[in-house]
């Protein structure tokens, strides 16, 4: 993801010709960096096992019997995207249904230590696609989380049909935990009944400008501006709309927050903004101490591990009493 700030550095370069000229070149950068897709799956891979050693055996071993199977499905602008599934340890005793999100630059491999969570520990199906532009999937651009919402609520009720179950998880790290914090403030079946966010930025505007004023702060702020308007007019979005504060404000389900306290990447600030920007529905906390840019998981796991599970078991037993009246996923309480 960090490659997306070095568009800020070259387009100083940029500042001798037209705003329009600079915004191009940081759109384009930013969004479709040369190396991407099935180029880069050898690198994705190592990454998986740098996270959590043995991760790419595992995933070849579930494979290789036929228990990890690939699918795929039409984005929501017509692109073939892809997504990889597996059940549960134990399939008759299923807890649930994960959706693991991956972040920017990355793809499915990226984060098999939550897929391997969600199935070897907590017992759940998991889904866990490729976004578009990443892994298998098509793509013209990288969607900052904002039009990957639409894909993964594509992937929803094909998750849902693969597994038949009525408890669904979604779980997204980076771009993908704005990704999911995007997609908790559009309307979502029933069954989704959770979502958990790790580090997650509370809008592409203000993590792209915190990174322009920490280290080219003599950059004008305009050039944001300009790329945007380049970006709406190429792709069909703005910078600007990719807000996850903005679709917090609307979401009512259940939602665990996750951030590390080092983390200068997706500055920490970010985390209190995500979790007062949620006023409606049941949310916990948790700040891994010490940990920086998506690295909660590995800094501390077991601790990890029991926060997902304990805010799993809250709601599962919110629900079992009653507290969702309407038999959906509104939930009422706040938990601050």
């Amino acid at each position: 993801m960090r490659k997306i700030y070095n568009a800020v550095a070259i387009g100083l370069i940029a500042l001798s010709l037209s705003g329009c000229v600079a915004g191009k070149f940081m759109s384009n950068y930013a969004l479709t960096p040369s190396t991407h897709g099935v180029a880069d799956i050898d690198r994705t891979r190592a990454k998986a096992d740098s996270l959590l050693p043995g991760s790419t055996a595992w995933y070849d071993g579930l494979k290789a019997q036929g228990i990890l199977k690939d699918t795929w499905t039409t984005s929501w602008d017509n692109k073939n995207i892809h997504a990889c599934y597996v059940p549960a340890k134990d399939p008759a005793n299923a807890q649930g249904t994960a959706i693991v999100v991956h972040g920017y630059g990355d793809n499915h491999f990226v984060f098999l230590y939550l897929v391997r969570m969600y199935r070897d520990d907590f017992n759940f199906n998991v889904l866990f696609p490729d976004l578009q532009y990443h892994g298998y999937s098509e793509g013209d651009e990288i969607q900052m989380g904002w039009f990957d919402r639409l894909d993964v609520e594509k992937w929803i009720p094909i998750a849902h049909e693969l597994f038949n179950d009525d408890f669904m998880v979604l779980h997204g790290v980076s771009m993908g935990g704005a990704t999911v914090m995007m997609t908790s403030g559009d309307e979502l079946p029933e069954y989704v009944k959770a979502i958990v966010e790790d580090c997650g930025y509370a809008s592409m505007v203000k993590q792209f400008n915190q990174n322009r004023k920490e280290s080219f702060g003599f950059i004008p702020p305009d050039v944001l501006q300009s790329a945007s308007l380049v970006t709406k007019k190429k792709y069909g979005w703005g910078f600007w709309e990719a807000s996850s504060v903005e679709q917090l404000k609307k979401s009512t389900v259940p939602m665990l927050f996750i951030h590390g306290d080092a983390d200068d990447f997706v500055p920490f600030s970010h985390l209190q903004l995500n979790y007062d920007a949620k006023k409606q529905g049941y949310k916990e906390m948790y700040v891994c101490p010490g940990a920086v840019h998506a690295n909660s998981f590995a800094k501390d796991p077991e601790t990890y591990k029991g926060r997902c599970l304990n805010f799993i078991k809250t709601v599962k037993n919110m629900i079992s009493l009653g507290i969702y009246p309407d038999g959906t996923n509104r939930a009422y309480i706040v938990n601050k």
